[in-house]
């Protein structure tokens, strides 16, 4: 039968409410709301552009607010260890967009079988006169027994079960149902957690934010799941986390003899021990080292055998045991042959003798190029050789992409008092 509403003029129903079981919970009261599917896998579509299509300039696009602080690295003076304050009561998610207040209706045993989410609430306020506009579908199917309680009660149940967001237009009398939702994420005034913050949405698949860095906010279009992921995210920064930031440089090399560089010669020009492992990947290798093979020491040595161009140089931060993302061409040439390159890294830290686990992995847009595990000492760098410039479109035979990366740490301290300065 279909949900008798009434107009709800007392408090009480709110407790009712409460009562009603949500997604994959089960209480007493017999209501249920609940998602009867495996989540429906959503794609974002983009039609090809014309190659004559006219777009926004080149000098346009590359403004990036995030350079002065992302692309510049004192590679003569690096602080290994180093701590920042931060006042946790700042971390803040906040939806935004008009979503005004529902009518005060009583919704009285709503059941439904199972149906898309956009039918079931089409259902429910059939009777209240109120349309329903669905976007970006299709939505998961959901089924429902037995539903009591405040309007808006039901709407958010509803709303949890088929993971979508609804927002409510009085004038119109029309609720818009979406699966994702504008969000603006408040962080602490620090560059390095704000960094931080931005590398591990990237590492997530997100690129298209908006930062402020007046107010410290971030703005972003957001599903369920990355919503999720985000609270995750502020938790985790509840406990005084550690920080791993890693200064990189990405450099590319021609042979002068048009013959492979020779790494073994590196064994002849340091003492024994400085390189300390080397390990092989899908493609290409990886050592650590002791800090005497630091970024001036290889350049003198990679110059002896090739011309060495600099193609990007720059910082990103890791929280522990999540992925955050480098983009290459943020701090480099755009029309690089490595501008399509990311470096995907997680770490965790040996607290006890300050050695770093790092999962690193070289992608572009063609997918992933290769992936390395790595374990060091504070104080030691990371030095992948032999990626094959060709994977970049660069077709000179026997050259090479070199990643360098220093892990740093970064030691957090929360406090309630507002921080003044942008450390």
């Amino acid at each position: 039968m279909p949900a008798l509403i009434k107009y709800f003029s007392f408090l009480s129903v709110g407790c009712i409410l409460w009562g009603c079981t949500f997604v994959n919970q089960s209480q007493d009261t017999g209501s249920t709301a609940n998602q009867t599917n495996a989540p429906t896998a959503y794609a974002d579509i983009i039609p090809p552009q014309p190659e004559n299509m006219i777009k926004t300039t080149k000098g346009a696009n590359e403004l990036d607010l995030e350079t002065p602080l992302r692309c510049y690295v004192n590679w003569e003076t690096q602080e290994m260890i180093s701590t920042i304050p931060y006042n946790v009561n700042a971390f803040r998610l906040t939806r935004n967009g008009r979503n005004d207040p529902l009518p005060k209706f009583e919704v009285n045993g709503y059941s439904f079988g199972t149906m898309p989410a956009q039918t079931a609430f089409k259902k429910l306020l059939k009777e209240a006169n109120i349309k329903v506009s669905a976007k970006n579908g299709p939505y998961t199917s959901i089924s429902a027994e037995n539903l009591r309680g405040d309007l808006s009660g039901v709407m958010s149940m509803l709303a949890n079960a088929g993971e979508v967001y609804y927002s409510y237009n009085a004038d119109r009398k029309q609720i818009t149902l979406d699966r994702k939702a504008n969000f603006s994420l408040f962080v602490p005034r620090s560059r390095m957690i704000m960094l931080g913050l931005l590398d591990v949405l990237r590492g997530a698949g997100i690129t298209d934010m908006t930062v402020d860095w007046q107010d410290y906010s971030i703005t972003l279009n957001a599903d369920y799941e990355l919503v999720n992921k985000i609270q995750n995210l502020i938790k985790y920064f509840t406990d005084n986390p550690v920080l791993i930031t890693f200064d990189v440089s990405v450099m590319r090399l021609y042979p002068y003899n048009g013959q492979d560089v020779k790494w073994q010669e590196l064994l002849k020009n340091f003492e024994f021990g400085t390189i300390k492992t080397t390990k092989t990947g899908v493609i290409g290798r990886v050592l650590t080292s002791s800090n005497e093979l630091n970024m001036e020491h290889l350049q003198q040595f990679l110059s002896q055998q090739a011309k060495v161009e600099v193609v990007s140089q720059g910082k990103f931060v890791t929280p522990e045991q999540w992925f955050s993302r480098f983009d290459v061409g943020k701090c480099g040439q755009r029309n690089a042959a490595e501008a399509d390159l990311s470096i995907l890294a997680r770490t965790s830290l040996e607290k006890e003798d300050n050695r770093i686990f790092a999962e690193i992995t070289l992608e572009t847009t063609g997918g992933e190029v290769t992936k390395f595990n790595m374990r060091s000492r504070l104080g030691e760098n990371f030095v992948i050789f032999g990626i094959p410039n060709r994977i970049f479109s660069d077709g000179k035979a026997h050259s090479e992409t070199v990643v360098f990366m220093v892990p740093r740490i970064i030691r957090t301290m929360k406090t309630l008092k507002p921080i003044k300065n942008n450390l």
